[in-house]
């Protein structure tokens, strides 16, 4: 069955695996064009982190991602610790 939307037209996510080349060939590789499809996905992705206003869970959820960085960054210390024994 072919598509009814043409390859250009086609967003990534709806590419098939063997289509992708062609796809990939027909972007608008200059940089006005790379510049315009990084302004189109951060105007996509803004609607969702723009907020009226701010509460406690914007602040919880940045302290949670700190503290898990923060954990994954000082695993091997941690994990050295663990395994020691006290006698």
């Amino acid at each position: 069955m072919a598509s009814s939307v043409p390859m250009k037209e086609k967003k990534l996510m709806k590419v098939k695996l063997g289509e992708l080349p062609g796809w990939m060939l027909m972007r608008d590789s200059t940089p006005k064009g790379t510049a315009g499809a990084f302004q189109r996905g951060y105007y996509q992705h803004y609607k969702y982190i723009n907020v009226k206003k701010g509460g406690a869970a914007g602040i919880s959820m940045v302290l949670a991602a700190y503290v898990l960085f923060n954990y994954c960054r000082s695993y091997k210390e941690l994990k050295h610790e663990q395994l020691r024994k006290y006698h």
